[in-house]
């Protein structure tokens, strides 16, 4: 791989990170009478990115940030809404041949030029998605919460 593309890759992929990083304290700017208007043992969870049954959607947000997904359910109970937070990474997939290495060398017993090529190779990756919390809320309210396991 050239080092120009190299290098869009690198920042391509750092600024996404940084776009979707967003520390707790920036959040609670955001929503500062929300936070105001909690308990201290509430705001203490919400500063550690801890969740609970009962948090409003507002909580669940200066704790955990914006969802990956967001999805709405009618039934005959009603609505609910769910929030999903997803885990974003790249999983190696081994090498992968890219190309050739062209290399020109003057070999002594013919009195010429020669060219070799060579396989070039490169280290691929695929991007991997595992969901990580799933929250419901129904009438403004957290009412389940899964998370994955290791």
């Amino acid at each position: 791989m050239n080092h120009r593309l190299f290098r869009t890759l690198v920042l391509a992929s750092s600024l996404g990170f940084l776009a979707g990083c967003q520390s707790v304290e920036s959040r609670i700017k955001e929503k500062p009478e929300v936070y105001a208007g909690l308990d201290l043992e509430t705001q203490d969870k919400i500063q550690q990115g801890i969740i609970d049954i009962g948090f409003t959607p507002d909580m669940v947000y200066l704790a955990l940030g914006e969802p990956s997904q967001k999805r709405e359910t009618k039934t005959e109970n009603g609505r609910t809404q769910t929030w999903i937070y997803n885990t974003y990474y790249n999983r190696y997939d081994g090498s992968q041949m890219v190309g050739y290495h062209r290399r020109v060398y003057y070999d002594p017993y013919l009195r010429s030029y020669r060219v070799h090529y060579r396989p070039a190779f490169a280290d691929t990756y695929r991007e991997e998605v595992q969901e990580n919390i799933r929250i419901t809320f129904q009438n403004g309210k957290a009412t389940v919460i899964e998370q994955a396991k290791d």
